[in-house]
């Protein structure tokens, strides 16, 4: 081999050395550039999956942030309705001790009445002034909710009546009130005393 031969053959292999350098080269900046872009989509999905994440638990506690909300709203409204249900009890029932109280006064209007149309020698003025008190005392307590109860003809209610004795009647039906002893009353609904009644049994 001659000398320029052996020329030719070193330039060939150092340009052969020379042109795998830069492939080798090439394949390490595209091994390089896929690993960064891998590590970019790794990043990226990681960053997305906590955003993702941080985003759920801001949207739960929104929502347990909202149920308190809501479940004070309606705790409040319970408290408002039970204090607006206490206010009208207590206007309703304040007067009751008070009323039955005034109720034996009422019976012994009515008593003094009685008495006073079986006497021959009552004074009329008396009379009609005796009247007219229990007929506005009647009123008084009217206007404050008391209503009388017990009535002649009325179907026996034990929640309204206390029977005090039974008596068969062919012109009456059974648990029919045939007499009254004693009215009962009730103040806007409650009862403030029972009746006191004679009661149809028929066997």
């Amino acid at each position: 081999m001659t000398k320029n031969d052996s020329t030719k053959a070193a330039q060939a292999e150092q340009q052969q050395t020379t042109e795998t350098q830069a492939e080798q080269m090439v394949q390490d900046e595209q091994a390089e550039s896929q690993a960064t872009a891998t590590e970019t989509v790794d990043e990226s999905q990681q960053r997305i999956e906590a955003l993702e994440l941080a985003l759920s638990q801001a949207e739960q506690r929104a929502d347990d942030a909202n149920d308190r909300a809501v479940r004070a709203v309606a705790e409040m409204e319970n408290v408002r309705r039970r204090s607006a249900q206490d206010v009208e009890k207590a206007h309703k029932f304040a007067l009751e001790k008070f009323a039955g109280e005034l109720l034996d006064t009422v019976d012994n209007l009515e008593r003094a009445m009685d008495i006073a149309k079986q006497a021959d020698d009552v004074n009329q003025n008396f009379f009609e002034g005796i009247e007219l008190t229990h007929k506005n005392l009647l009123s008084t307590l009217t206007k404050f909710g008391v209503e009388a109860v017990g009535a002649v003809g009325d179907t026996f209610n034990p929640e309204l009546h206390q029977a005090m004795a039974m008596q068969p009647s062919e012109e009456h039906e059974n648990n029919t009130v045939l007499a009254v002893m004693q009215k009962g009353y009730t103040l806007s609904g409650r009862l403030l005393r029972p009746a006191m009644v004679m009661v149809v049994k028929n066997s």
